[in-house]
Parts: structure tokens; C-alpha cells; sequence
């Protein structure tokens, strides 16, 4: 299959803010089996990632491939690029008259577009688990099976902290992307996940511990990749998930056809497991068909991106 970019053109778009668009490319990247002969899988790319999920340099190539978590040789595979990622040149100046719900539709609409009715499943890590949700809840039969990881149907008050610090790193710092990201890792990681790491050891050619050393380097290599404006609009989607609202979310997250896969990760600092649980515990009282797995990890949030094996035992039985 092509792993070409592909584009989709939307025409008259308006966000929820009321924003309109005459014309949004919407791009996207094909994986495995050709369009139409084999059910389809949509994989949503996290903050700093995009449509480039399998492949040589595909950021998710250990779970999705030939004979892999999520088999290529049995699987169609759609990556959608959040509009403003700037994978595909597109930048977006005016990010908050965006919010993740804008996104979720989007990718609906290129799913009409492209005449794919259901999917076989939705599944995304951290912001991609969030709009997962939030295409659930719009289009409650959009998928067989829907499998938020490190995610969560709503952005927490810890969450909006976070990105709120972050924003202003991105809008006061002299190094906004690289200064942002240092920060962004301390959220990503835990405590155990540094000290097994480094262990308090000295770069000697440096003169500072590994750690800085380590903050500085993903520093320097987000800043090489990924642009100011882009961050500025992946951080503020992170921030804006709400697939429902909290008074009456029970309601309308039973709404949802698919079997739905909470996939959390026992010391995420982000998307805390506690917050999954308790969706978990209230959803299973409806008719919702609902499962919960957790990955034990000392290192927290990034764990869906280090625990390959735990990920693979979770996710493998859905993709059989």
C-alpha cells in the first residue's frame, strides 16, 4: 500500500467556536491491505507525532506491521495528520478557535469521504485516545472497538495545568519548543522511571548530570522537528478533550455501539489511572460492553511507547 501522503479537501468547515473554513486539507497516510478489502483500523497520532504510524520510521512500527500487534498482512490502517501538526506544511496561527472536538470531526468527515462507514476499531495514545472519545460520542457506531491508551474522555484540571504551563513556556521562553518539551518530560516520566534511569550519574564531558544532559538533548531534538506553531496547537487540543460534558457523561458515553478497551498505565502523571477506573466502574453499570487492562510501568505516561510486550498481551486478543 502507498505510505504516500494523501490529502482529503474539506469545504465550509466551522469549529465549535464558530471559526469558518472555506477549505481545510485534510492529510492522511494508507497502511497494510488496500482500501476496501480488509477492515479498517484508525490510528490516532499523539502531540508531538503524526501520520507516520508503521514503516521503517513509523513512530508505532513495533505494534503496527507484518505479523505484528496489528497485522498489516490482515488490516487496513488510517492514520489521519491533526490539522496544524505541520507534518503536511499545514500551520495553524489561530489554534484556540480549535478544540479536540473539531479534530474528531474532521476525521469523520474524511472517513465519509473516503466511503468508510465503520471501522473495525478507533485507537490513539494520550491525545489520540482523547479523540477517540470524542469520535465515539458523535458518532456512537463509527467502530467495532474503541481503544483509548494513556487517554482519557476528558481533560482534567491536573491536565490543564500542565498545559497551561506549557503554553507559557511556548509563549514567553526565548526557546519556546525546546524549553516546553524539557518541562513536557518531566509529566511524561516519574521519579522511578529517572532514578533507574540515571541514578544521580555525571556526563563527565559536560559537567552535569546525565538527567539535564537527557532534558536538553529532547530539547534540542523537538525544536529540530517540530514547529512553535504546532506545538502551540497539538498542546492547546490536549488541553480542550471533552467528549461530554461532566454533569451527564455516564449518559452519553453509554451511547456508544463499540466495544470500548481502557488501556491505562498505572503511574501515568498525565492521564491518571484513578480517572480510567472510575470511567471504567460507572460505564459497567450500563449496557456498554467496557474492559479495563492496565500496563504496569515505572515509566509512566510514555509507558505506551516503551512497554511494547504488556501492549501487546492487551491489545493482540482484539486484533486476532
Amino acid at each position: 500500500m502507498n505510505q504516500e501522503l494523501s490529502y482529503i479537501h474539506v469545504k465550509d468547515f466551522t469549529t465549535q467556536s464558530g471559526f469558518h473554513i472555506s477549505t481545510l486539507q485534510l492529510s492522511y497516510q494508507l497502511f497494510g491491505l488496500e482500501l476496501g478489502t480488509a477492515p479498517v483500523v484508525l490510528v490516532n497520532h499523539a502531540l508531538t507525532a503524526n501520520s507516520l504510524v508503521a514503516g521503517e520510521y513509523g513512530w508505532w512500527n513495533q505494534v503496527i506491521g507484518k505479523n505484528k500487534t496489528i497485522d498489516t498482512n490482515k488490516f487496513t490502517i488510517i492514520s489521519f495528520n491533526i490539522p496544524g501538526n505541520g507534518y503536511d506544511g499545514l500551520l495553524i496561527e489561530n489554534y484556540q478557535d480549535f478544540v479536540a472536538k473539531d479534530i474528531a470531526n474532521l476525521f469523520l468527515i474524511g472517513l465519509r469521504k473516503l466511503g468508510i462507514l465503520q471501522l473495525h476499531s478507533i485507537i490513539g495514545g494520550s491525545l489520540g485516545g482523547g479523540i477517540a472519545w470524542e469520535m465515539a460520542v458523535l458518532n456512537p457506531d463509527i467502530a467495532q472497538h474503541i481503544i483509548p491508551i494513556a487517554a482519557d474522555w476528558k481533560s482534567t484540571d491536573w491536565l490543564i495545568a500542565n498545559c497551561s504551563i506549557q503554553e507559557q513556556f511556548l509563549l514567553n521562553s526565548k526557546n519556546p519548543v525546546h524549553d516546553a518539551r524539557m518541562h513536557a518530560m518531566m509529566c511524561y516520566r516519574t521519579p522511578a522511571s529517572y532514578k533507574a534511569k540515571f541514578n544521580r550519574s555525571i556526563h563527565e564531558e559536560l559537567k552535569i548530570f546525565n538527567i539535564e544532559s537527557w532534558l536538553f538533548h529532547h530539547g534540542k531534538k523537538l525544536q529540530k522537528r517540530f514547529q512553535l506553531s504546532a506545538y502551540k496547537m497539538m498542546n492547546h487540543l490536549l488541553r480542550t478533550i471533552e467528549a461530554t460534558n461532566s454533569e451527564n457523561y455516564l449518559e452519553n458515553l453509554s451511547k456508544i455501539r463499540a466495544h470500548i478497551h481502557i488501556v491505562a498505565i498505572d503511574s501515568d502523571l498525565f492521564f491518571l489511572a484513578a480517572e480510567n477506573k472510575e470511567t471504567y466502574k460507572e460505564l459497567s453499570k450500563t449496557s456498554v460492553e467496557v474492559f479495563y487492562n492496565e500496563i504496569k510501568s515505572i515509566h509512566g505516561h510514555d509507558a505506551f511507547l516503551i512497554e511494547f510486550d504488556q501492549l501487546d498481551k492487551i491489545l493482540r486478543p482484539i486484533f486476532k
